[in-house]
């Protein structure tokens, strides 16, 4: 059938405006492509286009005071990873086998990241160079040259394990830090990561002329802490002790200051956990129900581990507290240290009404001077100079000894006291207060507090790090010692430093005392809780007395052994036993001469426990730890040529 040239040109007309649609159309996406999609699709050509792969930074080393010392290192680590799109199809079993099995995981997800159509999959973190070796000679002999990337890494490692755990704290997977130290200084610590930039074709296929785009990593700082890591070891070794022998359920604190500087030279928890392996729960009953227990409750015991007592958590400082107010009435003249019968002890006192009892209520103290009373611990009299100093005025004496607030010490975490609101503080409550219970402070407030006493009467900042050192120049700087405002006089720091000395001499601290030197102190007794069943023992002291190089603290909580729950009777021995061999460590000269059989410290590194074992037996030593008997001595406390007591015990780390 002939077609009319009227049909034809209807039909033209009809095609045309087709071809116009559809170029408008096509205009219209290449337009919406390019101006509406394009900075998207541009981002996605460049991820298809490059291999932009991390380098993780070497982060800072952790230095103990002298700076020898290593508490935290990174060693070097490599990390593995893959770029799916340039391995072969043929290949891609073939290299899912082959990481599997050299770096011991589970093939079917390792094979799943090899399919996947993705730039970067990473497969391995942090494995030890031996392992990247293997994998390298297993590339060669096998001619796969693309798609597989060994980085360089670094894992972070703690030499001496359990040592000052709850200070320093650990890192996660990425390096970052998550508990203690590692975490308050992460910024200095960490570095900046560099870069791998490597360009690819349109197919993911490596363009080799390119080469590769290496901006390097900045390591991290270095810091140096005042933790003196033999005082260190010397608190966790009697702290553990102690805990163990008195059967405290709820552990223990030790805290050795500076009071010149607030440098803390040892701050040991029990119990503690190992830092190289953080979320191995360290308690022996939780143990054998952790896979039964659910996942938050898994979690909140693993919080409470890594948690450190003496800065978190909040205790009744009982007795111990009396030095503040003895303080605060010596520096308002309200009285002083010797005035014969000034005071008088009738088994209790009368306040509005509320009769409350001297803990020697059966056989009272009768009359006493301040000495007497701080050295009997007797709280009649000292809620008698509460009275007197009154409310307004103590409150003023809790804030300048900063105990109101947190004392600024460079941790995560600090907790502050629970006090009263000074308008609600009637007299009953500023007598409780007065001697100490009825109120919850942290056991660093406690510290600060009679460093500041020690050290002449002002105030201190507790710290746990003193400098920084930058890796790449050599650098250090120092941090300046804060200096605090007078909170007593020098003359009533020496008054009150005299009458602690009394007290260890002659009163209710005599256990603390160490021969040839003159040590001061307080005991403290206190309940845990309000009807609770538990308590908790306290000594506090300050060495020598002549011009004080440590304040020491020690907090026994819920003692539930033999031994009973008194500050005198549990925690002033266990001062003894630490400034006995901390004063000499620090040269500190002893006011007499004193007889004590000394040795030198062998080096019994490299050597197995049983080796060692009869070495130090010679000398009259003994090992504490839970070695193995086979087991390689890699550390030791004290280090070697230091000269030590007989009858020492050793701390000895090794693998």
């Amino acid at each position: 059938m002939k077609i009319s040239n009227l049909e034809r040109k209807r039909r033209l007309r009809v095609v045309l405006i087709i071809v116009f649609v559809l170029e408008m159309l096509l205009m219209t996406r290449i337009g919406y492509i390019q101006f509406i999609m394009g900075t998207e699709l541009q981002a996605m050509a460049y991820e298809q286009q490059t291999l932009n792969r991390n380098v993780n930074p070497k982060r800072g080393t952790i230095w103990d005071a002298s700076g020898k010392i290593a508490l935290a290192v990174s060693a070097s680590t490599e990390t593995v990873s893959i770029a799916p799109t340039n391995i072969s199809s043929e290949n891609k079993e073939k290299v899912a086998k082959a990481l599997a099995d050299i770096f011991e995981l589970d093939y079917e997800k390792v094979l799943k990241k090899v399919k996947r159509r993705s730039s970067i999959e990473i497969v391995a973190k942090k494995v030890e160079k031996e392992k990247t070796d293997e994998l390298r000679k297993w590339l060669n002999e096998n001619n796969i040259k693309t798609g597989i990337n060994i980085d360089e890494d670094s894992k972070r490692y703690y030499p001496y394990s359990t040592l000052a755990s709850n200070i320093i704290g650990f890192t996660g997977s990425d390096n970052q830090g998550l508990e203690g130290l590692e975490r308050q200084y992460d910024n200095i610590l960490k570095g900046t990561p560099g870069r791998i930039l490597k360009l690819t074709d349109a197919t993911g296929t490596d363009r080799e002329k390119e080469g590769e785009d290496y901006i390097s990593a900045t390591n991290g700082k270095d810091i140096v802490l005042t933790i003196d890591m033999t005082i260190q070891a010397i608190c966790e070794k009697y702290l553990e002790n102690a805990c163990i022998d008195n059967q405290c359920t709820d552990g223990g604190n030790i805290i050795v200051i500076n009071p010149k500087n607030g440098d803390i030279l040892g701050l040991a928890s029990y119990p503690n956990y190992n830092l190289n392996s953080p979320y191995e729960i360290n308690n022996e009953e939780l143990k054998a129900i952790w896979q039964e227990m659910e996942s938050n409750k898994r979690t909140e015991s693993l919080q409470q581990m890594w948690r450190n007592k003496a800065i978190s958590d909040t205790y009744e400082p009982g007795s111990t507290f009396k030095l503040m107010t003895s303080s605060a009435a010596l520096e308002e003249g309200i009285t002083d240290t010797d005035r014969a019968g000034e005071f008088n002890c009738s088994g209790s006192i009368n306040i509005a009404g509320t009769r409350i009892r001297c803990w020697r209520y059966y056989r009272p103290h009768g009359s006493q001077s301040l000495r007497n009373a701080l050295m009997n611990s007797c709280n009649p009299v000292f809620i008698s100079i509460g009275q007197k100093l009154g409310v307004e005025t103590y409150y003023n004496y809790l804030e300048k000894f900063g105990l109101l607030s947190k004392t600024g010490i460079d941790l995560p975490g600090e907790a502050s006291s629970i006090f009263l609101k000074e308008e609600k503080v009637g007299p009953v409550e500023l007598a409780t207060i007065s001697f100490g219970q009825r109120f919850e402070i942290t056991p660093i407030q406690m510290s600060k507090m009679v460093a500041t006493i020690a050290n002449g009467g002002r105030a201190v900042t507790p710290r746990l790090v003193k400098a920084i050192i930058d890796t790449e120049t050599g650098e250090r700087t120092d941090f300046a010692v804060e200096k605090g405002e007078e909170v007593i006089s020098e003359e009533n720091s020496k008054k009150v430093l005299s009458m602690m000395e009394s007290v260890v001499a002659e009163g209710t601290g005599k256990k603390a005392q160490v021969a040839g030197y003159r040590i001061g102190g307080k005991t403290g007794t206190s309940e845990d809780g309000v009807d609770t069943g538990k308590y908790i023992a306290s000594f506090v002291g300050v060495a020598d007395i002549a011009d004080p190089d440590v304040v020491i603290l020690i907090i026994l909580y819920n003692p539930t052994g033999e031994g009973g729950h008194q500050g005198g009777g549990i925690a002033a021995p266990i001062a003894s036993q630490v400034l006995g061999e901390v004063l000499p460590y620090l040269e500190v000269k002893s006011s007499e001469t004193v007889i004590q059989e000394t040795v030198k410290m062998p080096n019994v590194m490299g050597i197995t426990l049983k080796e060692a074992r009869t070495i130090l037996k010679e000398l009259n030593l003994e090992i504490q730890g839970d070695l193995e008997e086979d087991s390689i001595i890699t550390k030791q406390v004290p280090s070697e040529g230091i000269q030590i007591n007989e009858g020492s015990k050793i701390l000895l780390y090794g693998e």
